[in-house]
């Protein structure tokens, strides 16, 4: 007998491949019929999924994890936080190897600083919530810092590595700061037997909003420097910015060129990832005002014995 829930897989894997390849090719190469009808039949397939999900006996992910009041806003705006993490690292570290030059090894190693202030922002957080401080307040915080983070990056030019690698240390603070709390306030709002299900699906929604991150972010930005790069320049130029240096000996002036236009390329995705988190943190702030975590119950302390 067919399983339910792996019929549920397919309408769920052909919702998500054809929006992402549209929407990852129409920043890119324009508003193409065909990328139009992939991110439709992609949004068909999602309706289809939803409709199975409501009236199948055995969902893959049933509604009851949805009737906690902050459960669906937490997916989304962990989803978001992941998209700009790892939409920024996209290009970060092409930046750092391919503009400035630097090695494999230097540009890992100069990836660790931003990594420095992260250990504190999740403990910073939680005790702002313990001390009375709104979940939502600080969330919202998170995603205005984060915004911050993609503002700097916008301001970076050819040679700015140390503004690039505060603008990641800013914007993983920010990021950190989200998902530590939409985590533990998304477990706090299922039913304690679903919270293996609602676990699964947070993890889902962070992969999910990385790979979308890298998709629209990096399309943004290949748009750009398609558009910047000089049209004399090599086809191989067009394509990336590997490929315009693979070919610069041979073109006097193109490396430099296209070091510009990944630039000005990593400018425009940072300018959208900046407007994307600015709206989620409007979107924390009127989402979750008031959502409680439900605490788990206090285990009586043992009677002292009386003498």
């Amino acid at each position: 007998m067919t399983n339910p829930k792996c019929t549920s897989a397919g309408p769920s894997m052909a919702a998500v491949l054809p929006v992402i390849y549209g929407m990852k090719e129409i920043p890119s190469e324009g508003w193409n019929v065909r990328y139009v009808v992939s991110i439709t039949v992609g949004l068909l397939f999602a309706a289809l999924f939803v409709h199975r999900q409501r009236t199948t006996a055995a969902p893959m992910i049933s509604s009851a994890l949805f009737r906690g009041r902050g459960f669906a806003p937490s997916v989304a705006l962990n989803l978001v936080s992941a998209f700009g993490i790892m939409g920024s690292a996209y290009f970060t570290t092409q930046y750092l190897q391919s503009v400035l030059d630097k090695s494999a090894l230097e540009a890992a190693l100069w990836a660790l600083l931003p990594s420095l202030p992260i250990g504190a922002a999740a403990p910073i957080a939680t005790t702002l919530v313990h001390r009375g401080v709104d979940r939502a307040h600080v969330v919202t915080a998170g995603f205005a810092i984060a915004s911050c983070g993609f503002v700097l990056l916008a301001l970076a030019g050819t040679d700015s590595m140390w503004l690039v690698l505060v603008s990641c240390g800013v914007l993983a603070v920010g990021g950190v700061i989200v998902m530590s709390l939409i985590m533990d306030l998304a477990m706090g709002t299922v039913p304690v037997e679903r919270a293996g299900t609602a676990s699964s699906l947070m993890e889902t929604g962070t992969e999910f909003g990385g790979a979308l991150g890298m998709a629209v972010l990096g399309s943004v930005g290949t748009a750009v420097y398609r558009h910047e790069i000089p049209a004399s320049a090599p086809d191989a130029a067009h394509e990336t910015l590997g490929g315009a240096l693979a070919v610069a000996d041979r073109v006097p002036g193109l490396a430099t060129a296209a070091r510009e236009a990944f630039t000005s390329g990593m400018q425009g995705a940072a300018v959208a990832g900046a407007v994307v988190l600015a709206g989620a943190a409007v979107l924390a702030a009127v989402t979750l005002r008031h959502v409680s975590v439900r605490e788990a119950p206090k285990t009586p302390e043992p009677e002292r014995a009386t003498a």
